[in-house]
């Protein structure tokens, strides 16, 4: 049976971790503009779900669907596909595979469909699986997430405990190419907790892809701003050849970064801030705008800090976008007021701000109709 990858650019990613996973089993996953093939497999996202919908219901083969949004809407997703993935894929996917072409796909664990969901049996050793193979792509060094901010799918898709893949395991997949990317909630947390750093790991991980240009700390691998510290600030200036630190923000309202629990506080940000330019790095700050809740004070505090970060580095601006199976996502984002707006325009103009901040879809959606990495 020929199985095969619908090419969706937002998932690009995930189809070279998943592509590495099935050749480990010895599924060929082969890319497609279309749904074509036996099997088509798809990685949804909230916002190109409601474009592929339809695709997928009068798709001509079996179709899988997972990513975050369809863990997060399993039994909405069950009633136009297949199967349904639930959470990560690496090992299930393989074993659905196997199910089907062997006509014994009942009740694979981490796989729902219309008749019910049977939950997960395990989690994934990264160790097990290469971070990519034929499909080159990002080297995601560790997964889940102990925080809980309110709005973030993360720690509902991969755990509230950090993984991390071993540094020979990262070495391994870093000599197939020349620059080193990183997928990671927070890469300063590599090798630790994801609560105290053991900044010493992250500075064995550097010495040992010596021979690739390291780019860290910026997408996909931002960090936390309370983690912005001087020592390792000191090993990303030494060993990588990035001048830019992107680190969430999200909010210059204590009283919101209290309510999203972000775990840290707007002065955290600003020493974020402080210290990067002090090393001749760019700060890039995350922000958030629209907040359920968000009173004028507060979004006067984040226009406030918004200014105060552009006077010396850049703001990446997101306008809240409630997600599924997070504690905001019935949630109903707060209407930005016109002269927010017009703030906003002003320091896109002069390069400072990027991003959009009216509706959610705008960020993701190009010309094509296809959707942007997130």
């Amino acid at each position: 049976m020929q199985v095969t990858w619908r090419d969706i650019r937002a998932a690009r990613n995930t189809f070279a971790a998943l592509s590495a996973a099935c050749g480990v089993a010895g599924y060929d996953l082969i890319p497609s503009d279309s749904p074509d093939g036996d099997i088509i497999c798809y990685s949804l996202n909230s916002i190109n779900e409601p474009r592929l919908r339809s695709e997928i219901r009068d798709a001509p083969g079996i179709t899988i669907v997972g990513g975050p949004h369809a863990s997060a809407c399993y039994c909405e997703v069950a009633e136009y596909a297949d199967y349904v993935i639930v959470g990560e894929g690496e090992r299930t996917l393989p074993r659905l595979l196997d199910a089907i072409i062997t006509g014994s796909a009942d009740k694979i664990p981490g796989v729902a469909t219309k008749d019910g969901y049977t939950p997960v049996d395990h989690s994934v050793l990264l160790d097990a699986y290469p971070c990519f193979s034929r499909v080159k792509g990002y080297l995601e060094i560790s997964r889940g997430c102990p925080h809980a901010c309110a709005y973030c799918q993360t720690p509902r898709l991969f755990g509230n405990r950090m993984r991390h893949r071993s540094i020979d395991a990262i070495a391994a997949s870093a000599a197939r190419i020349s620059d080193a990317r990183f997928v990671t909630p927070n890469a300063l947390a590599y090798g630790s907790d994801g609560r105290k750093p053991r900044l010493e790991k992250v500075e064995a991980l550097f010495r040992r892809l010596a021979g690739n240009r390291i780019w860290f700390g910026t997408f996909p691998s931002e960090v936390r701003p309370e983690w912005v510290t001087d020592e390792a600030l000191d090993l990303i200036c030494t060993y990588t050849a990035g001048r830019k630190i992107h680190f969430g923000g999200q909010s210059g309202s204590d009283r919101i970064l209290s309510l999203i629990r972000r775990g840290h506080t707007r002065s955290d940000v600003e020493e974020a801030v402080d210290r990067a330019v002090s090393h001749g790095l760019l700060p890039v700050v995350d922000m958030i705008v629209g907040f359920p809740g968000e009173s004028e004070e507060d979004l006067g505090m984040t226009i406030d800090l918004i200014r105060q970060i552009t006077r010396y580095g850049k703001v990446h601006l997101h306008y809240f976008m409630p997600l599924p199976g997070t504690p905001l996502g019935g949630s109903t984002p707060q209407p930005l007021p016109p002269s927010a707006e017009k703030i906003f325009g002003s320091l896109a103009l002069g390069g400072r701000l990027t991003g959009y901040w009216t509706d959610p879809g705008r960020r993701f959606l190009n010309a094509s109709g296809d959707t942007e990495d997130i």
